[in-house]
Parts: C-alpha cells; sequence; structure tokens
C-alpha cells in the first residue's frame, strides 16, 4: 500500500500466509475492459449514477475524481493539499467521505460539487473505506475493520477477519457487494469476502493474471480498487497505476476446473 522497504517486506510475509490458509478461491472472467489513467494512484474506488468516483494518493499527487467508465476520462477533480496522503472513499447519501493514511482526518465532499463540507478526525490509520448502508466501515491495514456512524463519526463496534482462525491483515480497500464485504489484501492478487456481522473470511477471489505481464513496471502497481454496480450487479477491479479497469465475472472455484468428457 505504501512505498518502504519495511512494508514490502511484510507484505511479502502477509501473501505467504494468506497463500496458506485459503489455497482454493474463486476465479474470474473479463467481461468488458475499460480504459484507467495509468498515473492514477488508486487507494478508493466506487460506482454511482452511471459513474465512478476515485480517490489517489501519493503526498502533492492526491485527489478525488469523477470518471468515465466507458473512456476512463476524469470529468472532475478536486485536489487533495500536498501535506495528506489520500486513501479510501465511499459515498453516503449526496457525499462523499474521503480518508487520509496517517493524518487521521477525513475530508467529507459535496458529490455533485465537490465542494469541501467538513472534515472529521479519526484514530489509527486510514486504508479502505465502503459503507453498509448504515455505518461506515474503515480498514486500518491490521485485522480489524471498524464501523463508524456516519452522523456522529464515532466508531460503534469492529469485527476481526480471521480465516480459519488465522487473522487476515493488511486489508486494503473495501467495497461492500451483496451483504459482504470484499477486501483488497495489499501486494496480493486476492480479494476477500468477509462476512460484515463476525469477520470470518467466507471465501477468496483469486484475480492473478488480471493484468498482462509488463503493463506496469513499478513495485506499488498492485491490484486495489473494487466498485460495485448494485443497480446492474457488475463488478469492477483496477490496481495502482494500471492502465486498464476490468468489469469481471465471478467463476466459483468448483467450476475452474471441468473435467472433459472421455469418450470410447
Amino acid at each position: 500500500m505504501h512505498i518502504s522497504a519495511f512494508y514490502r517486506t511484510f507484505a511479502a510475509a502477509v501473501l505467504a500466509g494468506a497463500a496458506s490458509l485459503a489455497v482454493a478461491a474463486d476465479g474470474y472472467r473479463v467481461v468488458h475492459t475499460y480504459p484507467h489513467d495509468p498515473q492514477a494512484y488508486t487507494q478508493g474506488l466506487i460506482y454511482e449514477d452511471g459513474y465512478l468516483y476515485e480517490s489517489t494518493g501519493l503526498n502533492g499527487r492526491s485527489s478525488l475524481r469523477m470518471v468515465d467508465l466507458e473512456t476512463g476520462r476524469v470529468l472532475q477533480r478536486a485536489v487533495v493539499p500536498v501535506k495528506y496522503f489520500a486513501e479510501g472513499l465511499t459515498d453516503w447519501g449526496s457525499s462523499l467521505i474521503q480518508l487520509t493514511w496517517q493524518s487521521h482526518i477525513a475530508f467529507v465532499y459535496d458529490r455533485f460539487s465537490f465542494r469541501l463540507l467538513h472534515t472529521f478526525n479519526y484514530s489509527g490509520e486510514g486504508w479502505g473505506l465502503t459503507q453498509d448502508g448504515k455505518n461506515l466501515i474503515l480498514s486500518d491495514g491490521t485485522a480489524t475493520l471498524r464501523f463508524f456512524n456516519p452522523q456522529t463519526f464515532r466508531e460503534v463496534r469492529h469485527i476481526v477477519v480471521k480465516d480459519h482462525g488465522a487473522q487476515v491483515t493488511q486489508l486494503n480497500e473495501l467495497e461492500f457487494v451483496r451483504g459482504e464485504i470484499y477486501a483488497n489484501v495489499w501486494h496480493t492478487d486476492r480479494i476477500a469476502r468477509i462476512s460484515p456481522v463476525s469477520g470470518n473470511v467466507i471465501g477468496w477471489i483469486d484475480l492473478t493474471g488480471l493484468l498482462a505481464p509488463g503493463q506496469v513496471s513499478d513495485p506499488e502497481a498492485v491490484l486495489n480498487g473494487i466498485a460495485y454496480d448494485a443497480a446492474r450487479d457488475r463488478l469492477f477491479v483496477t490496481g495502482k497505476l494500471w492502465p486498464r479497469l476490468f468489469e469481471i465475472k465471478i467463476v466459483p472455484e468448483a467450476e475452474k476446473f471441468v473435467p472433459a468428457h472421455h469418450t470410447k
């Protein structure tokens, strides 16, 4: 998620742990490919009213964007002050809420004008953000997901994400999909499907090979960005600095390998 040798080393260990916890995972089928700004360090992604809304990170490059899905063109942009490293993004009513990494502050914007309405503070780091229709759900790089009241911005509860009893850390960008929390696990090609009640991992989605080799060279250009179109049941994924955004369908693990029919 963030640029440092320490984090990369730690993430490698997390990847090895995640692989050992759940070897079996659902696969995917690409439905459509769309252009994506290869300079966008994607930290948060949502789909609302026919448009993508995206939060991009890095100090001096952080922004809030409204993006045309078909062309990848940025239709509207708000520049985040250089001292902030922007992170996760979600909508609430007519507002957009954007986290920052280590500044303990979130920005609340009018979704239509991108006018900054107000800010609120939270403890810990900010990584991913989504909402379940009742609460905001925040990831901070640990195995804990915290639920916040969207009116008071006070924490109301939390869950610890586990797969077969082992904690799953490095939870990054979040999306609420059909009653489950989808979470990118930083520096992996996997998305965890999480129960919002228990925190248990319901399943995994393996997106290995989604982006063709050689399309990015930056080691931080990792899978990150999940958006869901609930009206049309469409799932979109992308990554930091990726030149493509993908609409995908999940292929259940049991259907990935269909045995050939033998004839005499």
